[in-house]
């Protein structure tokens, strides 16, 4: 959605990119803070967490470009 590598996550987010690997592979599950640290890198490229509730359901949009 915003085009950026697992390492252009890692980066901006300060989550080391095996870290990252190891939540998408249901290796371990993210403390709060590193999820917090996620959503907020992601949210400030643009996109917007849509709750279940939402006219559509659960998912995600972007709202602005990536930065």
């Amino acid at each position: 959605m915003l085009g950026w590598s697992r390492d252009d996550l890692a980066a901006r987010s300060g989550v080391g990119r095996q870290t990252l690997a190891d939540f998408e592979t249901d290796k371990r599950q993210p403390y709060d803070r590193t999820l917090a640290d996620v959503v907020r890198t992601l949210e400030g490229g643009g996109v917007t967490f849509l709750p279940a509730g939402t006219d559509g359901g659960a998912g995600v949009r972007l709202v602005a470009p990536s930065v």
